[in-house]
């Protein structure tokens, strides 16, 4: 049987709390809820790169998933996304792992673990319960971790080429812990750990000339300096098992407000900053004499998918 003929322009990104893998869409499927361009009344992040899109910024909105796009995303097409996995196609997630599928399944067992307790506490009413019952905080963390890890995911395996790959989800030896993302270019490794935050990331440093230096992450004013420490002891195990190769830490916040102009930064040899500057700097990196195929292979042995 011929296999399904693609046009680009029947081809969608479906985006939802459970599936938010790439896929194309065939000819003969259900046509796709048309798109509009629109100036956003209330504050909002493209789903595809997390870029901040303040109140009146002109965006995209798609219509089949209730979700706005960036204006610089809304013109990329398959063409600039060659490595993108199609239906019925999982060689790439195979290989690769699948991103945030870890913090998926936690957010599964606990949503269950609630319910549970729901049903158990009120009996006969216990469906009620359930559907009348907001999911505790704790629960909700955890599905909104799984689902930044699947959009900064999504926007890795799409730069995927002969001089770069990607390892999503990955086991650390000896530990529960896990890397959310490993990107191998030709000039080294780079560790990445991505977070769903809402505010502000800002460097702030006190000390100096009489006082120790000291560097502090914040994030809409809260000390998440924590994470910038977690990314660091990630980047020294991957060091310790792949030797000469380079490796370089980076915090990636998905739906952040970032400012309209500038607001990277590096703490402590840590990028701090977003997917669509992560994706630029992966794709600009020097050249290196980094096996990519060879450093990836090695990689994948050591650190399992989690």
């Amino acid at each position: 049987m011929p296999s399904a003929r693609i046009e680009p322009c029947q081809a969608h990104l479906r985006s939802n709390r459970r599936d938010l893998q790439a896929d194309w869409v065939p000819v003969d499927a259900p046509p796709c809820v048309p798109m509009k361009k629109m100036r956003l009344r209330y504050a909002g992040a493209c789903r595809l790169c997390g870029a901040s899109l303040p109140a009146g910024t002109e965006a995209i909105y798609e219509g089949d998933t209730k979700t706005v796009r960036c204006l610089e995303c809304a013109t990329e097409t398959p063409e600039t996304t060659p490595r993108l996995e199609r239906v019925g196609d999982n060689s790439l997630s195979t290989e690769s792992g699948i991103a945030g599928s870890s913090a998926r399944r936690e957010y599964e067992r606990r949503k269950a673990k609630d319910e549970e307790k729901l049903r158990e506490k009120w009996g006969p009413f216990g469906a009620i319960a359930v559907v009348l019952s907001d999911e505790r905080q704790s629960t909700r963390s955890w599905d909104r971790g799984a689902i930044g890890e699947e959009r900064l995911g999504a926007r890795l395996d799409a730069l995927a080429a002969d001089g770069l790959a990607v390892l999503h989800d990955r086991r650390i030896p000896g530990s529960k812990a896990n890397i959310d993302h490993i990107a191998i270019t030709r000039g080294g490794i780079w560790v990445i750990d991505a977070k769903r935050y809402k505010g502000r990331p800002e460097l702030k440093i006190e000390g100096g000339i009489l006082r120790p230096r000291v560097e502090k992450l914040l994030v809409g004013r809260r000390d998440c300096t924590k994470l910038v420490d977690g990314v660091l002891k990630q980047v020294d195990v991957v060091r310790d098992l792949v030797g000469n190769v380079p490796v370089t830490g980076a915090l990636c916040f998905i739906e952040a407000d970032w400012p309209l102009i500038g607001g990277a930064f590096s703490t402590h040899g840590v990028h701090v900053l977003w997917p669509k500057r992560l994706a630029k700097l992966l794709v600009e990196e020097p050249a290196g004499d980094a096996d990519v195929a060879a450093v990836r292979e090695s990689l994948a042995s050591r650190f399992k998918p989690a």
